[in-house]
């Protein structure tokens, strides 16, 4: 038998060839850090004290319609560039925001709930899942490891009952929200490559994005979720 010409051999490569395209998108963490001060201030305001228990229904649907739809949209945009942080964490927090918006809206002002405690506990601990997987983004993995702690008090107060437990979360909250505005304006200004730069505590894998070339940016790519044939 006659062995196959080379440009047969050519036009069946290129046949199975693959094309991966990628498409680029702003760092969607800046906008999930800003939607996230929103709505740990607003449950912080009413945990110490500063904002009336009649306030509660107006926090809860200011948590529904900004903090929620804005830290889903940064999550739809992690995902798609493959960051666990921005994808996984940001969803995650989403939802807990929505649950306790619901929760604040159907319960009697200034009232406990067990089962939203078990519930926020429980969020916490999975919270810390996508910060362990941050590839070297320290800063970003912290304010998702704050956000964890912070519902972690949350959780507790609704389990006790307790106005102290309820103010430790309520700092909390504070706390976390001037860290996640200061991440916010650190990732904004790093992406617009800005003269003025905030530590934003990059390490490892991390700097990889902002020092390496393209092409050994995307080394093994096809090997990622989403580009091989199974998840």
């Amino acid at each position: 038998m006659s062995e196959p010409s080379a440009p047969r051999d050519r036009q069946s490569e290129q046949l199975q060839m693959t094309r991966i395209v990628l498409r680029p998108s702003g760092n969607p963490l800046p906008l999930g850090f800003m939607a996230l001060a929103l709505g740990t201030v607003g449950f912080s305001c009413l945990q110490l004290g500063l904002l009336p228990t009649a306030e509660e229904n107006t926090v809860a649907l200011a948590v529904l319609v900004l903090t929620v739809p804005l830290q889903s949209l940064a999550a739809v945009v992690g995902f798609g560039a493959r960051d666990p942080i921005a994808g996984t964490g940001m969803a995650m927090v989403a939802g807990v925001w929505a649950m306790l918006a619901v929760a604040t809206l159907t319960s009697p002002p200034g009232t406990a709930s067990p089962a939203v405690g078990v519930l926020l506990l429980t969020a916490a601990v999975a919270l810390l899942l996508p910060a362990a997987a941050a590839h070297g983004k320290l800063l970003a993995a912290g304010i998702m490891v704050g956000s964890a702690a912070r519902f972690a008090l949350t959780g507790v107060a609704e389990l006790t009952g307790s106005a102290g437990w309820d103010a430790a979360a309520g700092v909390l909250g504070l706390v976390l929200a001037l860290a996640a505005l200061y991440a916010a304006l650190g990732f904004v200004l790093e992406e617009v490559d800005h003269p003025v730069q905030l530590p934003v505590l990059r390490r490892g894998d991390g700097i990889k994005p902002l020092r390496d070339d393209l092409e050994e940016q995307v080394e093994g790519i096809a090997r990622a979720a989403g580009v091989r044939q199974q998840l």
